[in-house]
């Protein structure tokens, strides 16, 4: 789906990134693999262990600058935190240090990209005071036994009868 030139992109913005982190600590990282398989609703993946990046293609085709720009740096950051500090809250003190001091960008924690064309199935379901979209995910969890309370008024989340 990512043509070479695309894939070339977020590598080279990722060497970017890295040549920073090592300018900025005095010291060397070594590089991720890149896979570009992310499913969901997530943009980018960091798999701290495994020192690799997975990029969600379909929105990367979406939103090409915004991934330039802060996903990429996102994921990063995640490996060169891990890498220093070890195993720390993974948008604690150390990342949010990376991306405003380092890559000079806001440490947000979540994107705001349209969702609407990774976007699973949602299933109706209700409590006391409203009514919830569940994933596929946590609708199969009900049917297996799991209950689900609601944040705000505490009751168990029902299938709407919609």
């Amino acid at each position: 789906m990512l043509t070479f030139e695309d894939k070339k992109a977020l590598a080279v913005k990722g060497e970017d990134c890295f040549i920073l982190a090592e300018c900025f600590f005095d010291r060397a990282f070594p590089r991720p693999s890149y896979l570009f398989n992310q499913r969901g609703r997530s943009a980018g993946s960091a798999h701290l262990q495994k020192n690799l990046i997975k990029f969600n293609p379909i929105l990367y085709m979406q939103n090409k600058a915004i991934f330039i720009e802060h996903v990429v740096a996102h994921e990063i950051a995640h490996l060169i935190t891990y890498q220093l500090y070890g195993r720390v809250r993974p948008h604690g003190k150390e990342w949010q240090h990376i991306m405003t001091q380092v890559f000079k960008l806001p440490a947000n924690t979540t994107h705001q990209l349209d969702i609407s064309d990774v976007q699973g199935q949602l299933f109706p379901y209700r409590c006391l005071c409203t009514e919830h979209q569940l994933t596929i995910r946590r609708h199969n969890n009900i049917k297996k036994g799991t209950s689900y309370l609601c944040r705000k008024c505490k009751s168990p989340l029902t299938p709407s009868n919609n």
